[in-house]
């Protein structure tokens, strides 16, 4: 029995319950993801640089310490502090004892040269040898030192030893050591020893290469001092009135004005707990809707989870994508909205696009602060996307799709500009999200709609187009073994084009199919008629039955063969459907001829009784029935082919009363039950075939003999 298009075949029942709670929780979930900016403390946007859009005033009394004026001052604290070195008494003592006891050796062969001696020269030529211990003597103090006695001797030694020690007690630096070095001996010469100017001199210049630094540049040290002086630097704080005017109207916000607006809260709000449980009430109506819609009006849908989960996915995705950046000022015209309304289009069909959008239209506004524009904006753009998208076999339907989607668009902002909406900055900014919007629509699309097909097992155009190629190895198979069931395959694929044309089905997937309907004639070409040639018909000696289980085995082969082949599943369904469940009429008319034969025949009471005794169930094919208005025309389009094949008398009243027997036979047989076809369908199916049969066997203008030898002559000749 024929239904209208997406009647329901039976109530709301507990399958379909579960389906929908698990479907609603899974939607809902996801939907709840965009509650997180509204349980968000709001922001009114305050922040330093920007410009405040009403004057801000102090809510009270305050002293506000200012953060940024007391880092100011703790910075200039810590910049002051001086370098810090790591000088210690103790140090100092230690290195003073080193160097004297180094100075002490050094001047130890003067000490002997003296000592020693027993006349002048042989002190001048110790003096002489001595003095190699210290390079850096000048000339002038060699001769002062070379000139010297015993007793004056001792006093330099004495003088030399004292300044050293008395000098490397106090700190040297070593930023400071080349620079003072030459002061540091004269400086801490002992004032009591009565010694003449060339002494002291001397006594300067030996021991002035024996300072070395006792103080070194600490880092950690100087850090320490720094912080130091940063922590004793106090918190700056200014006082402020109930009512004073923190930031005027139209004034740029400093760091200390935020630091104000902060302290007083005035850039928090607290949390939207409204918003929120608006965004849900009206995200789960939605939702509960669009699955209430599909259940109704696309059962088809609504039985197959993974096209629901395709469903479910765009859907969520679009209208977070919208939540997430909604409130703002320009950046919700840029999302791809549009996206979901051509992907579900190209997928599935324009109603689930239509409505689809129609809903994401439906949040839009009230994600944007009820605006109408936006509302208009995502249904327009979306709608005129599916109008223009077509079945996205070629590249250029795409481009042709995003190019709608933005004049779509810009027409919409125009408008709402032309009503007050927009200045002239603000309508080119938006004019601009919209076309980049569009651009990333068109790209989103292109590139996911064959991706997602195959995940979701959805059949796309481009697929199809490829499987229809004639290169494909299976139907090169077909052309070479099975030549005969090959052409049968193109003529069915026309009849089922033209007819899915003539209802609005799908011309390419019911061509395509059609091309693979036979493919399982493969494994035994020879077992059936268009591939015999002249052969003797193999099923002449056979039993009925066992003729049925041949040509029935063509199905399951033809299965095989598909998922040998890796043909997608959706294209593989039709190779079951094409024939459903009905008879084998060929072989149970002969095994009614056969049982009635020994009672005299079909003619005779008792021969018609053994005749309706044979078992039809024995002569069916295994189904199942079309599930699909395509799947329904590929299954009358070849039993209309070959059927039409077998007449001698191809004229239009003969070929018209072919293609209803067929049509008849196969809707009293219940083959069309289980899918969508009407009534009014089915008659432009019938007029459909029936100016395609025509056009395939037209009649041509019988020539006379004489009048065809010459056409063939000069068909020769040329």
């Amino acid at each position: 029995m024929l239904r209208e298009p997406h009647e329901r075949p039976s109530p709301f029942g507990r399958r379909d319950l579960a389906r929908l709670v698990v479907a609603a929780i899974l939607i809902v979930a996801a939907l709840a993801a965009g509650v997180v900016s509204d349980l968000t403390p709001g922001n009114p946007g305050y922040a330093v640089g920007s410009v405040a859009q009403s004057a801000i005033l102090a809510p009270r009394d305050a002293v506000v310490p200012n953060p940024v004026e007391t880092a100011a001052a703790k910075a200039d604290a810590a910049r002051k502090v001086l370098p810090q070195y790591d000088y210690t008494k103790a140090k100092a003592a230690s290195i003073a004892d080193v160097q004297v006891a180094e100075l002490l050796a050094r001047l130890k062969p003067i000490d002997d040269a003296f000592t020693n001696s027993q006349s002048p020269e042989e002190l001048r030529a110790a003096l002489q040898a001595a003095i190699g211990a210290f390079p850096t003597l000048s000339t002038n103090n060699q001769a002062i030192l070379l000139n010297l006695d015993q007793s004056h001797w001792f006093v330099v030694e004495q003088a030399a030893v004292s300044a050293l020690r008395a000098g490397e007690q106090n700190e040297i630096k070593d930023s400071d050591l080349t620079v003072i070095q030459g002061g540091l001996a004269s400086q801490y010469i002992p004032q009591e020893l009565a010694i003449s100017p060339s002494v002291v001199q001397l006594a300067v210049a030996l021991a002035t290469p024996m300072f070395v630094a006792n103080s070194a540049y600490s880092p950690t040290l100087t850090q320490q001092a720094r912080d130091a002086a940063a922590a004793n630097q106090g918190t700056i704080s200014d006082p402020v009135r109930a009512g004073e005017v923190i930031v005027d109207k139209g004034h740029v916000i400093s760091d200390s004005d935020m630091v104000k607006i902060s302290f007083f809260g005035l850039d928090t709000t607290s949390v939207n707990w409204g918003r929120a449980a608006a965004w849900m009430l009206l995200g789960t109506l939605v939702a509960a809707l669009m699955l209430g819609w599909l259940w109704r009006f696309r059962p088809e849908y609504w039985a197959r989870s993974r096209t629901l989960a395709l469903i479910g996915m765009i859907f969520v995705l679009s209208v977070l994508s919208m939540k997430l950046t909604g409130g703002r000022a320009w950046i919700p015209y840029l999302i791809p909205a549009a996206a979901g309304a051509m992907l579900l289009t190209l997928l599935l069909d324009s109603g689930v696009g239509i409505v689809t959008v129609a809903l994401l239209a439906v949040l839009a506004g009230p994600v944007s602060g009820s605006s109408v524009e936006l509302t208009a904006y995502v249904f327009l753009g979306g709608f005129a996307g599916i109008l223009a998208i077509r079945r996205g076999e070629r590249q250029h339907f795409f481009v042709q799709a995003g190019l709608a989607v933005a004049a779509t668009d810009v027409a919409v902002i125009g408008t709402f500009a032309l009503l007050g909406q927009h200045d002239m900055a603000g309508m080119l900014q938006l004019w601009g999200a919209a076309v980049g919007g569009a651009m990333i629509a068109t790209i989103i699309t292109l590139g996911s709609f064959s991706l997602l097909g195959n995940v979701f097992g959805i059949l796309t155009g481009s697929q199809l187009l490829e499987l229809a190629n004639p290169t494909q190895p299976v139907l090169r198979r077909l052309l070479f073994e099975a030549p005969g069931t090959y052409h049968h395959s193109l003529m069915v694929g026309n009849l089922a084009e033209r007819a899915a044309s003539a209802i609005g089905a799908d011309p390419l997937l019911a061509r395509t199919a059609a091309y693979y309907h036979d493919i399982g004639k493969l494994a035994n070409p020879m077992a059936f008629i268009e591939n015999q040639a002249g052969v003797d018909n193999i099923h002449d000696q056979l039993d009925p039955e066992d003729s049925a289980t041949i040509l029935r085995q063509h199905v399951s082969d033809g299965i095989d063969l598909a998922n040998k082949a890796g043909l997608p599943k959706p294209l593989m369904a039709f190779i079951p459907q094409h024939h459903g469940t009905a008879v084998l009429g060929y072989v149970y008319g002969k095994a009614r001829d056969a049982a009635a034969q020994p009672l005299g025949g079909q003619g005779t009471k008792a021969g018609l009784a053994a005749a309706d005794a044979v078992d039809k169930s024995l002569f069916r094919h295994g189904g199942p029935k079309p599930q699909s208005r395509e799947a329904a025309i590929l299954m009358l389009s070849d039993g209309v082919e070959a059927s039409v094949r077998s007449l001698s008398s191809r004229d239009e009243n003969t070929i018209r009363a072919m293609v209803s027997q067929i049509i008849q036979e196969r809707l009293s047989d219940g083959q069309l039950d289980e899918c969508d076809l009407t009534i009014r369908d089915l008659e432009s199916i019938r007029e459909a075939f029936v100016g395609q049969l025509l056009g395939m066997y037209h009649q041509r203008i019988a020539y006379p003999a004489n009048k065809v030898v010459e056409l063939e002559s000069r068909r020769g000749r040329g």
